[in-house]
C-alpha cells in the first residue's frame, strides 16, 4: 500500500491516523504542497490524481483511491478491526455527521488552495487571510461544541472521544482540524469539550504515531 500525503496536511493526516489504529504499513510518498509552487502540480503526481491534491491511496492491487473519507471507509471495511464507525445505523450517522461537519464545512473553505486563492488571485492581506480561516473555523467548531456538549449528557453518545471511548472516524477528522486550528493561533477557549476530547485522543499511541511532527517530510 502507498499514501501520497502532506504532513500538515488534515486530510493526509485522517488517514495515517486510520492506518496507524489498524496497524497497517504503507509506503509514504511526500508531496509538499508549498515547495517549488506545490509538488501536487507536478505531471507525476497528475498522472497518480488529476485533483492535483493529497492524500492519494494506492491499495496493495494498484487501485487508486483519492478523497480522505473514502479512503478511511474503504480501510475500514477491508480491514474491519478495530472498527472506525458504530454498529447501529443512527450512531454510524452520527459519527459522520460529525466527521462531515468537519471535512465537508470546515477544512474545504480553509485549505490551502482556497487561501491561496484568496492571497494570490483576490490580493486579500495577510491579516485578511487570517480572519478568513478565523471566521470559518469558530463557525464550525461553535456548532460542533455545541453538538458535542449535548451528547455529553447522560445517555449520549459521547465519551473520552466523540463516540463513547474508542477512536472512530469523528475523531480522526477532529484532531488534525485542532491541529491546525492551533497552528493558525485560532483561540479555542470557548470549546472545551472539543478540546477535552483531542486531548484524549492525543494520547492514543496510533494518533501520536501519525502526528505531523513524526512525519519523514516534516520540517
Amino acid at each position: 500500500m502507498t499514501l501520497y500525503n502532506y504532513f500538515r496536511s488534515s486530510a493526509s493526516y485522517r488517514v495515517r491516523i486510520a492506518l496507524e489504529l489498524k496497524g497497517l504499513k504503507y509506503d509514504y510518498v511526500p508531496i509538499h504542497l508549498s515547495r517549488s509552487g506545490g509538488e501536487q502540480f507536478a505531471s507525476n503526481y497528475a498522472e497518480v490524481n488529476p485533483e492535483k491534491l493529497v492524500p492519494t491511496f494506492v491499495d496493495a492491487g494498484g487501485s487508486v483511491i483519492t478523497q480522505s473519507l473514502a479512503i478511511i471507509e474503504y480501510v475500514d471495511e477491508t480491514h474491519p478491526d478495530p472498527a472506525l464507525l458504530p454498529q447501529t445505523p443512527m450512531d454510524r450517522a452520527y459519527v459522520r455527521s460529525i466527521a462531515n461537519l468537519i471535512a465537508c464545512d470546515i477544512h474545504p473553505v480553509d485549505n490551502l488552495r482556497v487561501l491561496g486563492y484568496l492571497k494570490n488571485v483576490l490580493n486579500v492581506t495577510d491579516e485578511q487571510k487570517s480572519a478568513w480561516y478565523r471566521h470559518w473555523v469558530e463557525e464550525g467548531f461553535k456548532a460542533l461544541e455545541t453538538h458535542l456538549v449535548r451528547e455529553s449528557r447522560p445517555g449520549g453518545r459521547v465519551g473520552t472521544l466523540c463516540f463513547g471511548d474508542k477512536p472512530t472516524l469523528a475523531d480522526l477528522c477532529l484532531v488534525p482540524q485542532v491541529f491546525n486550528a492551533r497552528r493558525m493561533q485560532v483561540p479555542l477557549d470557548n470549546y472545551p469539550t472539543i478540546q477535552r476530547i483531542v486531548e484524549a485522543a492525543s494520547a492514543i499511541p496510533a494518533f501520536e504515531r501519525a502526528s505531523p511532527g513524526r512525519q519523514i517530510d516534516s520540517e
